[in-house]
C-alpha cells in the first residue's frame, strides 16, 4: 500500500477520532450540491454520483434533513444553491511528489491563493496543468473495518464490481471500477460487512519513495494544510514512506 494510502486512511480515523464535524458538514454538503446539479435530480437513487455523495453524508452523520435539504438546493429546487466550481491544481512536494488537489469553489481566487500559500509554506511548488495529473488514475474504493475476511469480501462483491482487495494491516480496500463505488458498497454492508467509508480516489502509477524524516515530516505538513483549506474536498500524492518513517515524522 502506498504511503499517500496509508496517510488518506489514517487521516480518515484521525477525523472520526477528532469529530472535525464543521468542516466534514460543509465539505460534505458542498459535494451533494454538486452532485445534484449535475444529475438534476434531487432523488439520490437516481444517479450513482448523488447517492455516493448522499452515502458519504451519512458516514459523516450529517443529519437526514441537512442532506435532503443540500440535495434540494443543488438541484435548484430551493433557489439558493451556491455556483460551486470544480479546480484541480497540481504540484510538487518536496522530494519531488506530486500532488494532486481537488477544490469544490465558489470563489476561485480565494482556493487559489489558500493551495498556493500551502506549497509555499513547506518549500512545495504549484505547477502547470498536466504535468502531475498524468502520474495518477482514478479508481474507486470501499474501506472496511476489521472483522471482515477476504472471502467474506470476495462473496459479496463479485457480482457487484469487485477488481481486487487489499489488506491494509487494520482492515481492508476493496477496489472497483469509480462507478461501481456505490453498489459495491452496497453490497457489502447488506452482507453484514462494516463499511467505513467508499467513494473514488486518485492512484499513482509511480510512486516516490521518502527516507528522509525531515522531509517527510514537511510533506505530511503540506498533506495537513491542504486538508485544512476550507475549498480543498480531496488531496492526493504519489510519496511512498515505510511505517517507520511515517510514525516518526508524525510526531
Amino acid at each position: 500500500m502506498s504511503g499517500h494510502s496509508k496517510w488518506a486512511n489514517i487521516k480518515h480515523r484521525k477525523a472520526a477520532q477528532d469529530k472535525k464535524r464543521g468542516k466534514d458538514f460543509a465539505r460534505a454538503i458542498r459535494a451533494i450540491e454538486v452532485a445534484a446539479k449535475e444529475a438534476g435530480t434531487s432523488d439520490p437513487d437516481q444517479h450513482a454520483g448523488l447517492g455516493l455523495a448522499v452515502q458519504k453524508a451519512k458516514q459523516a452523520s450529517v443529519p437526514k434533513d441537512t442532506i435532503e435539504r443540500a440535495c434540494k438546493r443543488g438541484a435548484g429546487q430551493l433557489g439558493d444553491a451556491s455556483d460551486y466550481q470544480s479546480v484541480q491544481y497540481e504540484g510538487y512536494a518536496p522530494g519531488g511528489v506530486a500532488v494532486l488537489v481537488d477544490c469544490l469553489t465558489d470563489n476561485r481566487n480565494r482556493a487559489s491563493g489558500d493551495v498556493r500559500h500551502a506549497f509555499s509554506k513547506v518549500g512545495g511548488s504549484l505547477a502547470n496543468p498536466g504535468s502531475v495529473a498524468y502520474l495518477f488514475r482514478r479508481r474507486g474504493q470501499v474501506l472496511l473495518a476489521t472483522g471482515a475476511s477476504e472471502d467474506d469480501i470476495m462473496m459479496a462483491g463479485l457480482d457487484a464490481g469487485l477488481e481486487a482487495i487489499e489488506d491494509t494491516g487494520d482492515g481492508f480496500v476493496a477496489w472497483c471500477d469509480p462507478s461501481d463505488a456505490k453498489a459495491l458498497s452496497d453490497a457489502l454492508a447488506a452482507a453484514g460487512l462494516e463499511v467505513a467509508d467508499a467513494g473514488s480516489t486518485m492512484v499513482a502509477d509511480l510512486n516516490v519513495a521518502v527516507e528522509d524524516v525531515t522531509e517527510a515530516r514537511r510533506i505530511l505538513r503540506l498533506m495537513d494544510l491542504l486538508d485544512d483549506c476550507d475549498d480543498v474536498q480531496d488531496v492526493y500524492a504519489n510519496f511512498d514512506m515505510s511505517d517507520e518513517v511515517m510514525a516518526e515524522a508524525a510526531q
